[in-house]
């Protein structure tokens, strides 16, 4: 019998859809001035019972794909002890072997080798050596560090639990520690801080050069410390202010290398968040722990944001969301256009199309006439097909919408939440 060959020239095997994994650690030691998550304060007994009923959590949901991506947020996951850290992903190591190996299809679980990204958010003042090492060995490729400012003022005014010196000492632990990428959250717009004050900040943050940047601007969420201060006048928004850190933070950035990728995301090249962009292209995610949300197996929505209720739930066999929403291709085609154009590819309607079908038909029309709309009124503009030799915006055909990638332009990206609402305001009035 004659050897079998194999063709070298054969197609890989596709990559599986992406699914995230998010897991919210509730547990702060102090709720920082601007922060509306849900957070509880840690106890040693507490935090057992949580670990407890995650893995429960994790029982009941239909693992039917493998996990592609890790998410873990808070609260502060950093605040675990070493030895709650490393159950945690021990579990998270388990699930992913066994994700996707019960789906009717034959696949197995691929395991956190596979994992394209798994991220743990860090608070400066959480980082140790030895939770590094329980992360990294783990299988970690990711850690997310929440600076904010590096100024003793500012980090006062937003109630920060660290000190500038903390931040230093934690960023060389962390990039010590040999992780594949490694983030570094900003915030301006603070009170008291000037445009000189922010540059100091970016300043600072492109010399210690991290892989990847995010810069939000600050927003007084209810039921916050500084919500209460702008109701009470103590402190005032200022929307111009606002623009030109905006302008100033894009400018500078774009001239240290880093790629702007979404309104608020910048990269070196090979290091965007792979979790937060499937979550952006409306793919799926399951979210454990309480106040996580989800979008999987036909349903969008979130856990109940209490610790104690979600464990009861959990223990009586049930999953613990509040409210679900059915998931129909017109609403995932509505939401993934509407995200799409916070990000700098912007939003192709060719593949929306393809992808949602003809249910997303009706919308999906409202939506190239908002689009016509938006480029009139300059916040949009049509970006040319790579390797068209077309003018951008004057495809051949003459039908722009459908053959042409829409995105912001630099001042509808000042104004991205404005254009936003307009959308939904579009999609509400076809939907009626």
């Amino acid at each position: 019998m004659s050897e079998m060959k194999t063709d070298a020239a054969s197609p890989a095997p596709p990559l599986p859809p992406p699914l995230g994994l998010y897991v919210h650690v509730p547990f702060c030691a102090r709720t920082c001035d601007f922060c509306a998550f849900y957070q509880e304060t840690p106890t040693a007994q507490g935090i057992r019972a949580y670990l407890q009923t995650l893995r429960n959590e994790a029982a009941l949901v239909a693992w039917d794909q493998p996990v592609t991506t890790v998410f873990f947020g808070g609260g502060t996951p950093g605040l675990l002890a070493p030895r709650d850290l490393a159950a945690l992903c021990a579990h998270v190591s388990e699930l992913c072997a066994a994700a996707g190996g019960s789906g009717g299809n034959g696949s197995a679980g691929r395991g956190v080798a596979a994992l394209a990204e798994w991220t743990v958010e860090m608070a400066p003042a959480s980082v140790t050596d030895e939770r590094l090492a329980v992360l990294r060995d783990a299988g970690v490729t990711r850690i997310s560090m929440g600076a904010q400012s590096f100024q003793p003022a500012l980090l006062d005014a937003l109630g920060r639990q660290h000190t500038r010196e903390q931040v230093f000492r934690a960023w060389d632990r962390v990039r010590s520690a040999g992780f594949a990428s490694v983030n570094l959250d900003l915030m301006f717009a603070l009170p008291g801080q000037d445009e000189a004050a922010w540059l100091a900040d970016l300043e600072q943050a492109i010399a210690l050069a991290p892989d990847h940047l995010s810069t939000y601007c600050l927003t007084f969420e209810e039921d916050t410390k500084l919500w209460v201060k702008l109701s009470q006048g103590k402190v005032k928004l200022d929307p111009e202010h606002e623009a030109r850190l905006y302008e100033t933070t894009w400018a500078r950035l774009a001239a240290a290398g880093y790629a702007q990728y979404e309104i608020s995301n910048f990269a070196r090249p090979g290091h965007a968040s792979i979790h937060n962009l499937n979550t952006w292209r409306m793919h799926s995610w399951v979210g454990l722990g309480p106040s996580a949300a989800s979008q999987h197996a036909g349903w969008r929505g979130a856990n109940i944001a209490d610790l104690g209720e979600w464990q009861q739930l959990v223990e009586n066999g049930q999953r613990a969301t509040e409210d679900r929403t059915p998931l129909t291709p017109a609403l995932l085609m509505e939401d993934a256009a509407i995200f799409g154009l916070r990000m700098n590819e912007g939003v192709d309607f060719r593949v929306l199309a393809r992808r949602f079908g003809a249910e997303a038909a009706a919308p999906l029309a409202a939506l190239e006439a908002a689009a016509e709309r938006l480029v009139a009124d300059g916040v949009a503009e049509w970006a040319g097909d790579e390797g068209s030799s077309g003018t951008v915006g004057c495809p051949a055909d003459g039908s722009r919408a459908s053959s042409r990638r829409l995105r912001l332009t630099p001042r509808g990206r000042l104004v991205a939440d404005a254009v936003g609402a307009e959308l939904v305001g579009t999609l509400t009035g076809t939907a009626a």
